[in-house]
């Protein structure tokens, strides 16, 4: 299952998969603050990638949740990973300020380091709780502005890992690019 839309000079992408597995530039990682390792996406991208990653993490000193920083890709088929520390879920229009955030700072690093293709999980949308449906748009929206004023990435994939998770993304673009 996958949805393709075009924004700007780049290809918008909706798929259901692994992100671990995805062959773009770099992948995003839904990392915790401490960039160690974790549960779910995180643990996942450090047990595909190998202990190298652990050790680089090591070196970077953490992230603040709403930002991002670049590690190499180790043994994934993407070169890079950006990894991003989205927000716990409180219900406060602060969470939705930092999801953005998230999204706008993977992007902004991948343009930094000549990047062409980066994919995306749902980011909080696992054990931080945030609402798929109330994510969807949030991240679609920042990822949307971000394409429409750089023209610098090829590839954008959202890959979203069941089918529930996809159907909100897509009912979501659809409401953001009602062509698509």
């Amino acid at each position: 299952m996958t949805k393709v839309t075009q924004v700007n000079q780049a290809r918008l992408e909706l798929t259901q998969g692994d992100i671990a597995r995805q062959d773009t530039d770099a992948i995003v990682n839904a990392a915790n603050n401490s960039l160690l390792g974790g549960g779910g996406v995180d643990g996942a991208i450090h047990r595909a990638a190998g202990p190298e990653l652990l050790v680089e993490c090591r070196t970077l000193g953490g992230c603040q949740t709403g930002d991002a920083k670049l590690t190499q890709g180790y043994r994934l088929k993407a070169r890079y990973i950006v990894h991003t520390v989205g927000p716990i879920y409180r219900g406060s229009p602060r969470d939705a300020e930092l999801l953005a955030s998230c999204y706008r700072r993977s992007l902004e690093i991948a343009s930094a380091h000549h990047l062409r293709s980066l994919a995306f999980p749902s980011i909080s949308t696992g054990a931080y709780g945030y609402p798929v449906e109330q994510a969807a748009p949030v991240a679609l929206q920042a990822v949307v502005e971000y394409l429409q004023a750089h023209g610098d990435l090829e590839l954008v994939r959202l890959v979203l890992y069941d089918r529930y998770t996809y159907q909100a993304y897509e009912r979501a673009l659809e409401r953001l690019l009602p062509s698509t």
